[in-house]
């Protein structure tokens, strides 16, 4: 049955939101290009303004369109963006030592940033098909190898900011699809074990005065092989404990064995493949003056700069930071830095108002979905803005690591806002839909 209802009852609320924050964008692209003798030396703002009216041209079209068509397709546009991921290495273009562009002289686009929808599609397809059996662990561990393609396809260009935005995207769909906590929390804690383990020894080498033991037995090749020998043994006597006893104890012991048995040879890999910038980077999230000049510049330049805006800002046009260049990726990255320099904290309260208006509204969408896959569409979508959010301004503000991931509405790029602006029109399609059966 099909309730009637008017094709323009749209969200309102979504809408006004988007836009306020597509204005501020091209505000602070044009901003981010003024130099200090008030000289505009780049035209992004312009570019900026096409990507966010094409972008409002692909929100109203997504809106209108049935989400369903998405459930049909999910499967194709995943397999075709994977493809693309794959062949980006290869013939993308280099930008600051990564391939993550495709396109021809100026007009390019990043194939990981529309990957995460396809993503997001094919799990909610994926989950909502399987009913109580996301319960399980095979259904677990298949979706997160849906999500663990694109990672590695990332990756490979490389690209460990975007990468990131997967995983935390899949544990929100699983969790809302159904999964057991207890499957949720191995990978959760899997993910925390791997990242300490990972960083652990460039933060003892750089931060501390002395080595610790821990670090010793992590960078030492036939130490971890008998710390890893003692853990197998500690594993055995777990799993016997619950064969012969069935006591809970002997589960939640060898349940958190695992985990750190599986991060220590992990960690190891990683620290072997990540870059140089990549380990400063990791560094002087704790402490930027390890390296003021080189890796810890970003966070020393965008935390003066949110600092210095005060209750009410400089005024629009009126930072420093950024109009003497001292914010490196200053309309990207660090966008959020010139926005606080020049509002201050009541110009950052507006724009957060913005994004909660932004997530509220979509947790209501998500709750009104009368079908699954809608529900599971809108959770990812929600997940991808939250974390994108928390991330980029948590490292403009310093307590998160410099990551690249921008600032979704905000940041300048036409993939990021064509993504964002797309998601926004699935969510909205839902709403808009949601009187059918």
């Amino acid at each position: 049955m099909i309730q009637s209802r008017s094709i323009f009852e749209i969200d309102l609320y979504i809408v006004g939101a988007a836009v306020a924050l597509l204005v501020i964008s091209v505000m602070f692209v044009f901003s981010s290009g003024v130099t200090a003798t008030g000289q505009i030396a780049s035209q992004e703002y312009i570019r900026q303004v096409i990507w966010a009216i094409t972008g409002l041209i692909i929100m109203f079209a997504l809106t209108f369109l049935d989400y369903r068509v998405h459930y049909r397709l999910a499967l194709s546009f995943f397999l075709v963006l994977m493809v693309v991921l794959v062949f980006t290495p290869m013939f993308g273009r280099t930008v600051s030592g990564a391939r993550r562009w495709l396109g021809i002289g100026q007009f390019g686009a990043q194939p990981s940033e529309f990957a995460k929808l396809a993503m997001i599609l094919l799990l909610a397809r994926y989950f909502s098909d399987r009913g109580e059996a996301v319960k399980t662990v095979k259904v677990f561990l298949v979706g997160l190898a849906l999500a663990i393609v694109p990672v590695v396809l990332v990756l490979a260009q490389p690209d460990l900011g975007t990468a990131m935005v997967y995983v935390p995207v899949f544990m929100v769909m699983a969790y809302f699809g159904g999964a057991r906590p207890s499957h949720l929390g191995f990978l959760g804690g899997s993910i925390l074990a791997v990242g300490l383990f990972t960083v652990l020894p460039f933060w003892a080498e750089h931060l501390t005065p002395r080595s610790l033991p821990l670090v010793e037995v992590l960078t030492d090749l036939r130490a971890m092989r008998f710390l890893l020998l003692g853990l197998g043994v500690a594993l055995a006597l777990g799993v016997s404990g619950i064969v012969f006893t069935r006591r809970r104890l002997f589960l939640w012991v060898t349940y958190a064995l695992s985990i750190i048995t599986g991060a220590i040879p992990l960690a190891y890999l990683a620290r072997s493949v990540l870059r140089d910038y990549q380990i400063m980077r990791l560094v002087v999230f704790l402490n930027p003056n390890v390296d003021p000049r080189g890796a810890g510049w970003n966070i020393i330049q965008s935390m003066t700069a949110v600092g210095s805006g005060g209750p009410f800002g400089k005024g629009f046009l009126q930072g420093t930071q950024s109009h003497y260049q001292y914010l490196p990726a200053q309309s990207t990255d660090f966008i959020f830095s010139i926005l606080a320099e020049e509002w201050g904290f009541f110009g950052v309260l507006i724009v957060f108002l913005l994004f909660a208006v932004i997530f509220g509204r979509s947790l209501y969408i998500m709750y009104l979905a009368r079908d699954r896959f809608a529900s599971l569409a809108v959770a990812g979508i929600t997940a991808m803005f939250v974390f994108h959010f928390f991330i980029n301004v948590g490292m403009t503000i310093g307590i998160m690591p410099v990551t690249g991931l921008p600032l979704l509405l905000l940041s300048f790029g036409g993939s990021s806002i064509w993504t964002a602006l797309a998601g926004l029109g699935i969510v909205m399609s839902v709403y808009q839909h949601r009187y059918q059966y």
